[in-house]
């Protein structure tokens, strides 16, 4: 039996992708799985993952490897819902094709979640931008303790859970996949990873926090969706669109579309005040799109999450919600 599938997508990564395979490899066990999924990469990925696919099974390796290569390059979200898609395992985990892991840190992982018997757990990280390296803590106090998911969601004026979004920090149990929780939304080009930690927070059952280092996060990378500022950039927009409505059709709707609404809100002062890293034609779709997801957002938590802000950012906003836009775009 498969007891752990790992989910690891490629795309463009030939300068990373060895030092990644070779983490997995100090990382399988005969009852591990790796999904090695290929977006359509134009370099030399793809000759990398095919020679590591061969290499990763068999005796000290992993007791299953699954090779897929996409014929068009579907982003992120697409390449990861391949791979839960392939998967099999009793519990899965993301990996990026650009990152590394510590030798030794999924047998941990895996011996976590057994231990606590939940459906979800969270691990810290270190984010590693060139010679750096910074820790960075699921923003969570209460460490192997097993809670609700959702009393995570809030306070909404504070970082929570919600906020550390990322795929790879932790590791699932595979009844969040029959449940329809831990597949993304397709086509997503990034902040793919927000509507997915909102439903799981809203709809799984339990989770627990655990002090485990053992992934590094490369920062930074120049073909990253981070790094580039193009069209692609503006699927936040669509990303946070679905966590407001989803989150506007919970039961408990009252007390966290706050903390949905102020999230989104900084979020679009972010890349506001950052504006100059856009295309020009990207800037003003931008402007734009901004402006209609403010006016789509129920106004009188707007107005709250507006009057919590501090003074440059809350302006931005403001000054940003007064703009015209068409009915099209308002409803979008």
């Amino acid at each position: 039996m498969v007891k752990l599938s790992v989910i690891v997508p490629f795309y463009n990564v030939q300068q990373y992708a060895p030092d990644t395979l070779k983490s997995l490899r100090a990382n399988a066990r005969e009852d591990f799985e790796l999904i090695l999924v290929d977006d359509c990469s134009k370099d030399e990925t793809p000759n990398i993952l095919e020679r590591a696919a061969k290499e990763l099974q068999g005796a000290g390796g992993a007791g299953r490897v699954v090779h897929v290569r996409h014929e068009q390059n579907g982003g992120l979200a697409t390449a990861r819902n391949t791979g839960i898609d392939a998967a099999t395992g009793e519990y899965l985990t993301f990996l990026d094709g650009d990152d590394w892991l510590a030798p030794g840190y999924y047998p941990q992982l895996l011996s976590a979640i057994e231990e606590l018997g939940c459906d979800f757990v969270r691990t810290d990280h270190v984010q590693c931008t060139a010679r750096d390296r910074t820790v960075h803590r699921v923003p969570h106090g209460m460490r192997g303790v097993v809670m609700r998911s959702r009393d995570a969601i809030l306070p909404a004026d504070r970082t929570t859970s919600v906020d550390y979004a990322y795929a790879w920090a932790g590791i699932y149990h595979r009844r969040l996949v029959d449940a329809g929780l831990l597949h993304f939304t397709d086509g997503l080009r990034t902040a793919e990873d927000r509507p997915w930690i909102w439903r799981l927070h809203r709809e799984a059952e339990s989770f627990a926090a655990v002090s485990l280092l053992g992934v590094f996060y490369r920062r930074g990378v120049a073909s990253s969706l981070t790094q580039i500022g193009d069209v692609r950039q503006l699927d936040f927009i669509r990303a946070f669109d679905q966590v407001v409505q989803e989150t506007a059709a919970d039961p408990d709707a009252e007390s966290l579309l706050p903390k949905a609404v102020r999230t989104y809100c900084a979020i679009i002062s972010h890349h506001l005040g950052s504006i100059e890293r856009f295309e020009p034609s990207v800037a003003r779709s931008l402007k734009a799109m901004s402006a209609a997801a403010l006016k789509r957002m129920p106004q009188n938590v707007l107005d709250e999450a507006l009057d919590a802000m501090d003074v440059e950012r809350a302006t931005r906003l403001r000054r940003l919600r007064r703009r015209p836009v068409s009915a099209g775009e308002a409803a979008a």
